[in-house]
């Protein structure tokens, strides 16, 4: 399927549905969890945030899952992938934290797994720019961490 060349106002629609999903109590506070104490500096951080006894799995789950499915909308042509992108790239910061180990997670854990965050984070305009400043931050704290140990 071609990707859209311009957003319309089915687009809008979609952006404005994906804000009220954010907003519902679980998912904030999902998303609250995963961003404030998701921090890996190692491939065995992000192993075990994806086993079941680990306290933020439910959360790293539901904001994975969401994510991946918001950008498959745009990677399969559903809505204008920059538009979506310019109030949606939250997941981008999620998939930084994965990316740096990211073959291990796909051999270990999901062979498809951010495909989609992927594809937006490299394929679109707003998502290369949006990626990059997630991955520099990364970058940052992975320097960080390497500092202290």
């Amino acid at each position: 399927m071609p990707l859209k060349e311009y957003p319309d106002h089915h687009d809008a629609e979609l952006v404005l549905r994906l804000y009220e999903l954010r907003r519902e109590d679980l998912m904030r506070a999902s998303r609250t969890l995963v961003i404030s104490t998701f921090h890996p500096t190692s491939f065995a951080d992000v192993l075990a945030i994806t086993k079941g006894d680990h306290p933020a799995n439910a959360a790293f789950r539901q904001c994975s899952s969401y994510w991946e499915m918001t950008y498959a909308m745009a990677r399969h042509g559903v809505m204008h992938a920059d538009f979506m992108l310019e109030s949606n790239g939250e997941g981008l910061l999620l998939y930084s934290r994965i990316e740096p180990w990211l073959d291990e997670y796909r051999a270990q854990v999901n062979p498809i797994g951010f495909r989609n965050a992927e594809w937006v984070a490299k394929e679109t305009e707003m998502g290369r720019m949006i990626a990059e400043r997630f991955r520099k931050r990364m970058q940052a704290q992975l320097a960080a961490a390497a500092a202290k140990a």
